[in-house]
């Protein structure tokens, strides 16, 4: 360097001769300013172009995740509507079953219990909201349908469990109750508190009914029960009769053979004995009686329509 000029000196080989460049300081320095400059905006362009596809990327990639997200969402918003729908059915099944189990039906304000519950806040309270609005509202009403649907299924299941406990307090009682003709035939006499007796011609009560039939037809028990005598009785003949509890007992007599034992445990429909005409009787029938707490009762009280022989 010589005063305020740069030399330099460019060899290309041996025998190439020595090329010499002289500038002066002020151009050397815009020069290299100049360099720096560019390079500066290269390197600048280059991050622009960098970030903004860069940019471009994450934004696409946050599109595609939105849209992956309301489609969830809505998808969560079928099967919600889907499990409304079984909820649905369940609280119809619920009716009818606290109808068996003698309980009232649940009010069917009382069954929307989830609907304006408590802790639900708004949509804007949701985080989402502030990146996807629309999304937000989903993700508020799904919220707010699984909680009422929450709600709603605790209070099915508390009524059903009401109701199954009510059954099953009321199953006994139900199979021990008489409710069905213990024979097949047809009437021939009914319950009477004074009737002409066939044989003592006087009027005499009659505290059952009788059902003509074929000797030998088979003799049902009425209802679940115990067998408490299975024995010859004057004026009944062979007869059985049944302690069922809950103060019902039943009476089935003039049968020609006796086929429970004293003491057997016996359900609705189980065959106890045949019909006959052993005793007081003119011909084959079986004389039935039910008596509730020892009071004799009219025993087609006790006949259902269609009886349900076991549960």
């Amino acid at each position: 360097m010589t005063g305020d000029r740069w030399t330099f000196l460019v060899l290309r080989g041996e025998d190439s001769p020595v090329k010499q460049y002289s500038f002066s300081s002020r151009l050397f320095r815009v020069a290299i300013g100049g360099g720096v400059i560019v390079a500066l905006l290269l390197v600048g362009s280059a991050l622009t172009v960098g970030i903004d596809a860069y940019s471009r990327v994450q934004t696409s990639r946050f599109e595609e995740r939105n849209e992956a997200l309301r489609v969830e969402l809505q998808q969560f918003q079928v099967r919600i509507d889907q499990l409304e729908g079984t909820l649905d059915q369940v609280a119809a099944n619920d009716t009818r079953f606290r109808g068996i189990a003698g309980l009232e039906s649940i009010d069917p304000e009382v069954l929307q219990a989830g609907v304006g519950g408590p802790g639900l806040g708004s949509p804007e309270s949701y985080g989402l909201s502030s990146i996807d609005p629309d999304a937000g509202r989903t993700a508020f009403a799904i919220s707010y349908d699984l909680n009422a649907l929450e709600r709603r299924a605790d209070l099915l299941s508390a009524s059903l469990a009401e109701a199954t406990d009510s059954v099953l307090a009321h199953r006994d009682l139900l199979e021990s109750t008489p409710s069905i003709l213990p024979t097949a035939g047809a009437y021939s006499s009914s319950f009477s508190e004074s009737r002409m007796h066939p044989i003592h011609n006087r009027l005499l009560p009659h505290p059952g009914i009788d059902i003509s039939t074929v000797k030998g037809t088979s003799i049902l028990a009425a209802a679940k029960g115990r067998v408490v005598r299975s024995a010859w009785i004057v004026g009944y003949g062979l007869t059985i009769e049944i302690d069922h509890g809950f103060g019902f007992t039943t009476l089935y007599g003039h049968a020609s053979k006796l086929m429970a034992r004293r003491g057997l445990e016996v359900k609705r429909g189980d065959v106890i004995a045949q019909v006959g005409s052993t005793g007081i009787a003119t011909s084959a029938h079986l004389h039935y009686e039910v008596r509730v707490n020892g009071v004799a009762q009219n025993p087609k009280n006790f006949i259902l329509p269609e009886p349900v022989l076991r549960y």
